[in-house]
């Protein structure tokens, strides 16, 4: 039953194959920053509107999520989809760097495909699942801003994914796998220092330096660096540092992003980071505003569904690229240095193995990674406290290209990306139909979820009245 029920979903998939491709490249066209991808969820939403799934939108207070469901009763799969793009990195679907528009965003961590394929496996089960007369609920989470870690970490918070049975979710990346690493837990905060403004040169006595009062900060933290422990990640960026020199600054502010790999030890770094900042205003008799953005969790990964994505990937088959695709990442591939590749050793095994002159990497990997720690963090963490969850890669990405990077937005808008997408719909599809027809997949996800948290309860980092910062990309809400 199972195998013609995928086959089922694999056949429409591939009658409307330029339907999905289509939504991917009209998201990668609209290139819409965190929390203000309008015109892209809305073409999500209508699409799965358009096929039957009821729709609610403007879920967790954010107007760019939604939650989009089929059938009804148990069990219910999950499939999450992003569509949030980077700015500055707007690109042209060429080899070669030269922006679509100057200055504008871009989809440099491939989130176009991201929210397409999961359109695209949703839909396709659906058509086995009636066809078949399956009973289930398959549940399709529009979540945005996950480059900001904001989405889905709002959205669990307010009990969006509550009563889902297991999620799952594709990402364009460096190989066909699913990675069993952890990924760190983090705070997002900003901290606004106030001065009082004077004549630099005639009068600086009079006045209070907020300026200052960052760069102590900073100074602080740099020196803290030492005595955390090394697999934390502490960054910042300098948001406003004042007018022109000759006027001391009455206003100054800094975005910290606060890393470890468990959630407990993220909460300790920020107290202590909070003190500094009390310190540098105390240094300064400026007054510290904290403003904290968004926090989230480590992952918990899911042995059970990576060792599904990586069966259904072997029945279906990697796509085959024909020379024009292969010729364009082979330029890119040119712009690429010998140690980039080998570092990418670190993030894909036997990556150095494979020859030079390949470009794009076509192996499934077993599950790896198992109690590896990535730098990274995301909010579908926050997902995987409390449901079976876990994602799978398919191999978009040139060997070696950075993340977040004008080369995957070229890769992610032409037919190498086009081709990661159709496979990753057929993946997802060929997954939901194995979790609504083998319960026993299921019960063993949801007990290896259980050993994995160890009887820890999950918490929100986010205060319950605390809104979803619309405002880190210089824009309010629009309603």
């Amino acid at each position: 039953m199972s195998a013609i029920l995928k086959q089922t979903a694999l056949d429409w998939i591939a009658s409307n194959e330029r339907m999905i491709i289509g939504l991917s490249d009209k998201v990668w066209e609209y290139a819409e920053v965190g929390l203000q991808e309008f015109k892209s969820s809305k073409l999500l939403a209508d699409t799965l509107e358009k096929h039957g799934f009821e729709v609610d939108r403007g879920v967790a207070g954010m107007p760019t999520a939604f939650i989009a469901t089929y059938g009804s009763g148990k069990p219910v799969i999950g499939v999450l989809g992003e569509y949030d793009a980077l700015p500055g990195l707007s690109q042209k679907a060429v080899p070669y760097r030269e922006p679509l528009k100057v200055g504008g965003a871009g989809h440099g961590c491939c989130h176009n495909i991201y929210g397409a394929s999961g359109v695209g496996g949703v839909l396709a089960a659906k058509a086995a699942m009636q066809a078949g007369k399956i009973t289930g609920t398959v549940r399709f989470f529009g979540t945005p801003a996950e480059e900001i870690g904001v989405g889905k970490t709002f959205m669990v918070r307010d009990g969006c994914f509550n009563g889902v049975d297991a999620v799952m979710y594709h990402h364009p990346g460096p190989a066909y796998h699913s990675s069993l690493s952890d990924s760190n837990a983090m705070n997002s905060v900003k901290f606004i220092f106030h001065g009082s403004s004077s004549h630099a040169g005639t009068t600086p006595w009079q006045g209070r330096s907020s300026l200052d009062a960052v760069e102590l900060m900073n100074v602080g933290v740099n020196f803290m660096r030492e005595h955390v422990i090394p697999e934390a990640r502490i960054h910042y960026v300098i948001k406003e540092g004042g007018g022109q020199p000759n006027i001391v600054p009455d206003k100054a502010s800094s975005w910290y992003y606060v890393r470890a790999p468990q959630r407990e030890i993220v909460d300790e770094i920020y107290n202590w980071i909070l003190e500094i900042a009390d310190g540098a205003a105390r240094m300064t008799k400026t007054r510290c505003e904290v403003m904290f953005q968004v926090g989230v969790y480590n992952k918990l990964p899911n042995r059970t569904l990576a060792e599904l994505f990586i069966r259904n990937m072997k029945e279906i088959g990697v796509p085959a690229y024909n020379e024009d695709e292969l010729e364009f990442a082979r330029r890119i591939g040119e712009q690429i240095s010998p140690e980039a590749r080998i570092t990418w050793a670190y993030a894909v095994p036997g990556t150095r193995d494979l020859p030079a002159n390949v470009c794009l990497d076509s192996r499934i990997l077993e599950p790896w990674g198992e109690g590896k720690f990535l730098g990274g963090s995301t909010d579908s963490a926050d997902v995987s406290w409390n449901v079976p969850t876990q994602k799978f890669e398919t191999g978009c990405r040139i060997i070696g290209a950075p993340g977040h990077h004008w080369m995957n937005v070229a890769v992610s808008g032409m037919g190498i990306g086009h081709k990661n997408l159709i496979f990753a719909s057929r993946v997802l599809a060929a997954s939901i139909i194995d979790l609504v027809t083998k319960p026993e997949i299921l019960e063993d996800a949801r007990k290896e979820l259980e050993k994995r948290k160890g009887g820890r309860i999950y918490k929100s980092p986010l205060p319950r009245d605390l809104k979803p910062p619309f405002d880190q990309f210089g824009s309010s809400q629009r309603t």
